[in-house]
């Protein structure tokens, strides 16, 4: 069997469940995976790179995105397989039902977006090298995406290759296919939950990237 066009063998993105997203998550209540420490772990995140401002996609953004409230941003787009979690998701502007995995391709214009964000769904994706080369092709040069997440996912829907990795493992793994993508400046780090706080007990993993200035 051939290999994917990431250079990884295609049985790395199967996945345990083969019901389409759309009904697997239309049944399905939780919006994140992480809790409550994690996810505001993450909005401080977002406090220190997303540009102050312009247009933001958030990915697979589910019921609560984590951009900071305070945020003046021209808009924020965001992109998920249940349209019901998006319709109640009061942090954007500007919503697209899509399911990643069938059209990875996003209908908006090249260079047009400041910030894309994608928060506890890289798993998920079984195509993640054709997913961050349209990213690439949206962003500004210069512009960041900005990839998170926790330990925990839902097995059934996360492909196998994610479920058989270790956390840093699968930062190497998002590292190399951002740098096959075309992407540059790639900075990893995680947040470990303090010790004295324990509503907070899922570490938080980040990387980084920025689309590579022009020639």
């Amino acid at each position: 069997m051939a290999d994917t066009p990431s250079g990884l063998h295609p049985a790395a993105f199967t996945r345990a469940n083969s019901d389409p997203d759309r009904l697997f998550y239309a049944g399905r209540s939780d919006s994140s995976q992480m809790d409550v420490g994690a996810r505001t772990a993450v909005t401080a995140l977002y406090q220190t790179t997303l540009p102050a401002s312009g247009l933001i996609l958030d990915l697979m953004a589910g019921a609560l995105s984590h951009i900071p409230p305070e945020a003046s941003h021209e808009s924020v787009i965001g992109l998920d397989v249940n349209k019901a979690a998006l319709d109640s998701n009061t942090a954007l502007t500007q919503r697209i039902e899509q399911d990643l995995n069938e059209t990875p391709q996003i209908d908006l214009p090249d260079d047009s977006l400041d910030a894309i964000c994608l928060c506890d769904g890289f798993a998920y994706l079984t195509d993640p090298l054709a997913v961050l080369e349209e990213l690439n092709r949206l962003l500004r040069p210069g512009a960041p995406v900005i990839i998170t997440f926790s330990d925990n996912f839902i097995p059934q829907k996360a492909v196998a290759l994610w479920q058989a990795l270790d956390a840093a493992d699968r930062t190497r793994l998002i590292t190399l296919l951002l740098d096959r993508a075309g992407f540059g400046d790639i900075d990893t780090g995680e947040v470990v939950p303090p010790e004295d706080l324990t509503a907070w007990n899922d570490t938080v993993h980040a990387v980084i990237a920025r689309k590579k200035l022009a020639a």
